[in-house]
């Protein structure tokens, strides 16, 4: 990976009044996004499925552009604006169901993890180091998933495989973790697990982006939600005043009641 710098200071992301259009059409799918989040900070963004929160990621890491700038228009990352894509790839790892899916194969869990370092699927010819060994099992040992480090992939359940992705993520200490979603398709007890390994990651210091639909999916350490809502931030601020019954279900357009138990919140349908 090239080198990069930035202020130690500087904002995690610097977004304000971006707008992005896709297709032959030109549909606007983000609108007027403004954002600031500090380093070591944890955020959640909450919305209905289709709102955004997916095209925002693409946002973040260059995925997408924003077509125009405004009046205060800022689109940075760590204070600078002129990133080599692939360095923000190594900058925020990212842990999605589009990933999980082109990982899932007859690779084992450690080559997984490896890959992580060459930025593909698998290691096919890679020159493996010592030192990214060293590196790989450390990360599988602090998530307490090394046991599984020789199973494929294919043979895992959904809720270890994803664990997997997060130790992969985790390869090049990023500056951030970005989770899309993470949840989807985990029973209980995988989601309890992979919630664990998440906490671990904040308390680390690595900022923690999470998109979800769930509310049950934001960990205690995230204090600051934003509401997101046919491509548009419609509200940010604390966890506590965000995720209230008014809001929520006017997100959802439906009658909710929001009730928190020990550090988690979760909603009713009423």
């Amino acid at each position: 990976m090239s080198g990069y710098n930035f202020r130690s200071d500087s904002p995690l992301l610097e977004f304000n009044n971006l707008s992005v259009v896709r297709g032959v059409e030109n549909k606007q799918i983000l609108r007027r996004i403004s954002v600031r989040m500090e380093q070591g900070e944890h955020l959640a963004l909450l919305g209905p499925n289709g709102c955004g929160k997916s095209s925002f990621i693409n946002l973040v890491i260059r995925e997408y552009y924003p077509f125009s700038g405004g009046e205060g228009y800022s689109f940075k990352i760590l204070g600078r604006e002129d990133w080599n894509v692939f360095d923000l790839r190594y900058l925020f790892g990212i842990v999605s169901d589009r990933l999980q899916s082109a990982c899932y194969g007859d690779i084992t869990g450690m080559e997984t993890v490896l890959s992580g370092f060459f930025g593909s699927v698998g290691l096919y010819r890679a020159r493996v180091t010592a030192r990214m060994r060293r590196k790989a099992r450390g990360i599988l040992d602090f998530l307490d998933i090394g046991h599984l480090s020789g199973l494929e992939i294919s043979r895992m359940s959904t809720g270890e495989a994803r664990r997997f992705l997060i130790a992969r993520a985790l390869v090049h200490d990023p500056k951030g973790l970005i989770l899309d979603e993470p949840c989807n398709g985990l029973d209980l007890q995988a989601m309890s697990k992979f919630r664990y390994c998440v906490r671990k990651i904040a308390g680390t210091g690595i900022s923690v982006i999470l998109a979800t639909h769930n509310l049950q999916d934001i960990i205690p350490e995230i204090s600051r939600v934003i509401l997101m809502k046919d491509g548009e931030f419609i509200a940010d601020g604390a966890k506590k005043d965000i995720l209230e019954s008014r809001r929520i279900g006017k997100l959802f357009g439906l009658r909710v009641r929001i009730k928190k138990i020990g550090a988690y919140y979760y909603d009713i349908v009423t």
